[in-house]
């Protein structure tokens, strides 16, 4: 767009309508091939005398028919392509162009639009199939390498976060688990020293795999999920006997 967004209504003026057409792919492709060399096919636009209504239809120069690329074939685009018409609603719709001085003129304001469909033929359901075959075709391949590749890039032998996970995994095996009388009496005797004790600290004293501890917890324990001994263990009543409670005679 030019510096100071000046655009050239001379279309708007002269009160200029255009259609606006959708096309398909492969037809958009074969025009603009033929760039510079005159006519691309022929618009047939008549009407259709009992309702009045236009018929439209466009059919492709038979040079242009031609289109290479797919499988390494030559295939033959359908010619015959009728329009589908449409109404332009509510809508206000323009066309503009830029030239190389970017500047902006107005074609014309849209009064009618269409799609421009390929009649159903034996050469059009070739053409899509091999495109839906080519389209269908890996990206990536596996191609042999004369020559080693020499770059600067190392890969990593061991991720952090693997490392870690590794760690985690040696240290649990060494706590192998010990006879469940034995986990007991270690228990025991530190609840003997203090009610409340939290999981990691019961792992150090016994050195037993936490899932193994917890096991053996919940038989002896109770778990505190609220209050001010939040997430501790503590033993069940009958279970308890703390250094320096006093004893009572029976």
């Amino acid at each position: 767009m030019s510096e100071k967004g000046e655009v050239d209504l001379t279309g708007a003026k002269q009160n200029m309508g255009v259609w606006l057409v959708k096309v398909p792919k492969y037809l958009a492709q074969q025009w603009e091939k033929a760039t510079g060399r005159g006519d691309v096919g022929k618009l047939r636009i008549c009407k259709n005398g009992n309702q009045g209504k236009a018929e439209v239809s466009f059919t492709l120069d038979e040079e242009l028919t031609v289109i290479q690329g797919l499988e390494d074939k030559a295939v033959s685009a359908p010619r015959d392509h009728p329009f589908t018409m449409q109404t332009v609603g509510g809508q206000t719709l323009a066309v503009f162009t830029e030239n190389s001085s970017d500047k902006i003129a107005l074609e014309g304001v849209v009064v009618q639009r269409a799609e421009c469909r390929p009649a159903v033929s034996d050469s059009y359901m070739r053409l899509k199939r091999l495109q839906i075959e080519e389209s269908s075709k890996p990206v990536r391949l596996s191609q042999q390498l004369q020559n080693p590749v020499t770059n600067n890039y190392k890969p990593v032998a061991n991720h952090s976060y693997n490392l870690e996970y590794e760690r985690k995994k040696k240290e649990e095996g060494k706590r192998a688990r010990a006879d469940k009388h034995q986990v007991l009496d270690m228990l025991f005797s530190a609840f003997e020293k203090h009610q409340y004790y939290n999981i990691k600290d019961l792992v150090d004293i016994t050195k037993q795999p936490v899932i193994y501890l917890k096991e053996i917890l919940r038989d002896i324990g109770v778990y505190n999920v609220k209050g001010t001994h939040k997430n501790t263990w503590e033993l069940r009543p009958e279970y308890r006997h703390y250094q320096g409670e006093e004893k009572t005679d029976e």
